[in-house]
């Protein structure tokens, strides 16, 4: 043990020392790792356009397969619980494998789990296939910031993450129109085909640019944290999926209890692991656990917008798929604005007053949109989601790089599984809840308005209901952004 704990320490010396190294050269400049990036760049496009390519396409694939919302809302649910459980290993397979070699068959399981779901005949196929299709592209945003990260010199991290912002910020942000695009144009296979290609340019553009960077000593796996973690996000998820029926309903207390049970039997097994699945020990920097915490509600904020809009614009005010993707376009338009500018300000200024400012920017934008009706024109939509998107540029690649640089240098390649796997946790719960949420305030409200009730309407009011608890969910990260310290360079 003595002696694999000097191995690491001496490790770690020579990956200190090569950063210096390579930061105090002159020849060094972000032009000489644009490659690299690229590389890493078109495979976390890939994958986070999945993220939110879904929401679109809901209503035609509620009508493909006759299906309700309930059940084909776990083809995103399913989805992002995959990539929770399989974001965790991100650190043992890089440590046994290598990260070239891990994040390019992560890539290829993706590309193939995605032909599959075209390929679906049923709800539950999908379902299936789109599990198959997290698991293979879960390991690819952390390996990926994880490489790029140390390919960089320390005063020039917050640049390189802005850099990596794009994808982050822009992929998610364009699914539903790409969806929209191609549901117009073809048919909801095509949203899953269009991988193909994209996954064979990553794959080529990796195996030629990517570095063989040097690999750790691969510890025990923790076979009890593989089992309880999966078991209690699933669960919990399931809880509050049920909990638009009531709270005290069958399934929300099963789903909640056992998960519960599981989550707090996992947090105990992971603190006393020596190699943990996840380091969830890193929490007990007040720094880290800050920025964590901030970094769940903006994601809360951001899955919820890009969620309910496209649902909203399609289900309440009739519009088509493309149309409700073109209007949620200043999304991306905002992101596209503030991404680069962002990262560069961070490692001057830190990340406080842009996290503040992101985040004040979407409550004020989310507080706007709860106000939807029947009447909400195109304008009084596209202003509030530009609003967002430029607050979501703000605040999510500063805040990242503050979490990254907030965790001891040796712990980066445990702590980015970590923050990546939590936010598809909370990816999971939001949906989950929000939907949930949903379909309890337009039950509630029909109730209410009696039998004159015109569901259109009582619809329009239970999205502002909704829009309204995540407002406040962002308005509370923009509090406590307050409160950011600005960490040492390590």
């Amino acid at each position: 043990m003595l002696k694999h704990q000097a191995t690491e320490e001496r490790n770690i010396h020579m990956s200190a020392q090569s950063a210096e190294k390579l930061a105090s050269s002159p020849e060094f400049s972000l032009k000489t790792i644009i490659a690299p990036l690229l590389a890493v760049m078109i495979g976390m496009i890939m994958v986070l356009l999945d993220t939110t390519i879904m929401n679109v396409a809901i209503p035609s694939l509620q009508k493909y397969f006759n299906s309700s919302l309930k059940t084909i809302q776990w083809t995103i649910t399913g989805y992002t619980l995959a990539l929770a459980t399989i974001i965790p290993l991100a650190g043992w397979m890089t440590d046994k494998f290598g990260a070239k070699r891990i994040f390019l068959i992560t890539i290829t399981l993706f590309t193939i789990g995605s032909v599959l779901c075209a390929l679906a005949q049923t709800t539950e196929q999908l379902v299936i296939f789109r599990i198959i299709q997290g698991l293979g592209g879960g390991m690819v945003a952390p390996i990926g910031m994880a490489m790029s990260f140390r390919m960089a010199p320390p005063d020039k991290r917050g640049a390189v993450m802005g850099m990596l912002g794009l994808p982050m910020l822009i992929a998610p942000a364009t699914g539903p129109l790409l969806s929209g695009w191609l549901i117009g144009i073809a048919s909801w296979h095509w949203i899953f085909l269009i991988n193909l290609p994209i996954g064979i340019a990553a794959v080529i553009v990796g195996l030629k640019f990517l570095p063989n960077q040097q690999r750790g000593k691969a510890p025990a796996l923790d076979i009890l944290g593989i089992i309880l973690a999966p078991i209690a996000f699933s669960m919990l998820t399931y809880g509050m999926s049920e909990g638009g029926r009531g709270w005290s309903s069958t399934g929300a207390l099963t789903g909640l209890i056992v998960g519960g049970v599981a989550l707090l039997l996992f947090i105990f097994v992971e603190l006393r692991h020596k190699q943990p699945l996840l380091e969830l020990r890193a929490f007990k920097s007040p720094d880290f656990t800050l920025g964590i915490i901030i970094n769940w509600a903006l994601q809360a904020s951001m899955i919820g917008t890009i969620l309910l809009n496209p649902l909203f614009q399609q289900g309440v005010l009739g519009r088509t798929p493309l149309v409700s993707a073109a209007i949620s376009l200043p999304i991306s338009l905002g992101g596209l604005l503030f991404t680069p500018f962002a990262g560069k300000i961070s490692d001057k200024i830190g990340a406080r007053p842009l996290v503040f400012s992101g985040l004040s920017l979407m409550s004020i934008a989310l507080f706007l949109l709860s106000g939807v009706n029947l009447n909400t024109g195109v304008i009084t939509l596209m202003i509030p989601l530009f609003m967002v998107g430029c607050g979501m540029a703000l605040s999510m690649m500063p805040l990242n790089a503050h979490i990254l640089k907030s965790a001891p240098r040796e712990l980066v390649s445990r702590v980015t599984p970590l923050n990546s796997a939590s936010l598809q946790v909370v990816n999971s719960f939001a949906i989950a809840a929000l939907t949930g949420h949903l379909s309890s305030r337009i039950g509630k409200r029909m109730v209410e308005a009696g039998e004159h009730a015109q569901n259109l309407k009582i619809s329009a009011l239970a999205f502002g209901d909704t829009f309204l608890i995540i407002a406040c969910i962002a308005t509370g990260g923009a509090i406590l952004s307050l409160i950011l310290r600005k960490p040492r360079i390590k």
